[in-house]
């Protein structure tokens, strides 16, 4: 990635100037692989031609300042400038993800004895998890390279997404699941018209389907195989947000659920642009992953100090995460060894405890990728790894209302007792509770 410090001209002023304008996909100059540095154009490509590594966008940014980006709409876009997206997106009518809540969640942080806690809340998302963010950029790669339909293999959160915003950008979509899903996240999907396929087996053999398809329906956008390198900048967003609403400034501690890693990648990395961009300052963060112990192949890896992640066969209720060979599980250890911080794993019995925990101190119902970064957190905490006094940010990346058979009904299967419409039918009820 470069960050050359150019200012900010469009069209044919920018020509004059003896550089080019924005192109269609905004300030992206192409695709590197990950591995070898290899680089070729922009297109849908996802894999190096030398070495088949993965590829990633790279950049040559504009100046830019932090009233340039305040004064972009409340949504994703006003960072397009460090998207590869159109400059004029914003008009592009769309779904309009992100700019959700930073809650400082003062509650949780006495309960768990830290001192200064913040939530980035994705449940203000159109289809209510953070997967909004990369479908969107994803999306709008695709149309500029002429794709007509959006799919994608999926774990729940992310077929939601793409359903939903193929359905507003007017063309079809083609979502597979694994059969066991939550039955919310398949009902969610099929609302929105598109085409659901539902596979027995794990995400893993549906991510393997998905990349068969790929090769043979030219016109389908994969966003999260043929079109991943722009899907995966999506997230990004979420690391710009979280430091422009504390201030322009980096919280000390991250913690981030992974499923295939790479949002934690990126959250990473969007910190890094805004401190090569001079946005915030030079100080120094700490990212930390978390995983379901039935899903923790990076986890597993970082306590046995190996570079390599070795798939392995999910079992955890926490779905969204149940991937078991995680397409970005070595370059989580890489930032979370280069920042000083760690990847480790709970048990769903700490999962739901922790959901339940997260909505009785903050009144925030998550998901169980959710509870699992909670859980994580606390353990972090219990094991000397997490600082209780730094400040430290974590991500709750869906809605509770997604995976309620997780949490099931305190009550039982027939709910709660009724009791009769009056005052002393209440305060017997009352009674029985105290004693």
């Amino acid at each position: 990635m470069t960050t050359t410090a150019n200012p900010v001209i469009p069209g044919d002023a920018a020509a004059a100037a003896g550089r080019p304008g924005p192109s269609s996909f905004g300030y992206a100059t192409g695709l590197a692989c990950r591995e070898c540095g290899h680089s070729c154009e922009l297109g849908a490509y996802y894999a190096c031609m030398e070495c088949f590594g993965p590829l990633e966008v790279t950049y040559d940014f504009p100046a830019l300042t932090r009233a340039d980006i305040e004064s972009g709409p409340l949504n994703i876009w006003r960072y397009a400038s460090l998207l590869p997206v159109r400059p004029d997106i914003a008009s592009s009518p769309g779904l309009e993800p992100g700019w959700t809540r930073l809650t400082r969640a003062d509650n949780l942080a006495a309960a768990l004895g830290m001192r200064r806690l913040w939530i980035k809340d994705e449940r203000g998302n159109p289809t209510h998890s953070f997967k909004d963010r990369v479908v969107a950029v994803s999306l709008a790669a695709a149309l500029e390279m002429g794709f007509k339909v959006l799919a994608c293999p999926s774990t729940g959160n992310l077929a939601n997404a793409v359903a939903a915003a193929a359905a507003k950008a007017g063309i079809r979509s083609v979502v597979l699941v694994p059969a066991d899903l939550e039955s919310q996240k398949i009902v969610m999907t099929a609302v929105y018209g598109g085409t659901l396929v539902t596979v027995d087996g794990t995400y893993d053999d549906v991510n393997r389907l998905a990349s068969e398809l790929a090769g043979e329906h030219e016109d389908w956008a994969f966003v999260n195989v043929n079109v991943r390198p722009y899907y995966a900048e999506g997230s990004k967003t979420l690391g710009f947000e979280i430091a422009e609403q504390l201030g322009w400034r980096l919280p000390q501690q991250v913690v981030v659920p992974i499923a295939s890693g790479a949002q934690l990648v990126k959250v990473d990395k969007g910190f890094r642009e805004f401190a090569e961009l001079g946005l915030v300052g030079d100080e120094s963060w700490r990212v930390f992953g978390a995983q379901a112990t039935g899903c923790s192949p990076v986890a597993a890896a970082f306590r046995a100090g190996h570079d390599v992640v070795q798939p392995v066969k999910p079992a955890t209720i926490a779905k969204s995460l149940a991937i078991g060979n995680p397409a970005d599980g070595p370059y989580v250890l890489d930032v979370v060894r280069r920042t000083g911080g760690a990847v480790a794993d709970v048990g769903d019995d700490a999962v739901i405890h922790a959901i339940r925990m997260l909505a009785a101190t903050e009144g925030v119902f998550g998901e169980t990728a959710s509870g699992v970064t909670l859980g994580v957190l606390s353990r972090l905490l219990a094991d000397g790894l997490l600082d209780p006094g730094a400040e430290t940010v974590i991500i709750n990346s869906g809605d509770g209302l997604k995976t309620l058979d997780a949490v099931g009904s305190p009550y039982g299967a027939g709910g709660p007792a009724a009791i009769r419409p009056t005052l002393e039918a209440f305060e017997a009820w009352e009674a029985s509770r105290a004693a």
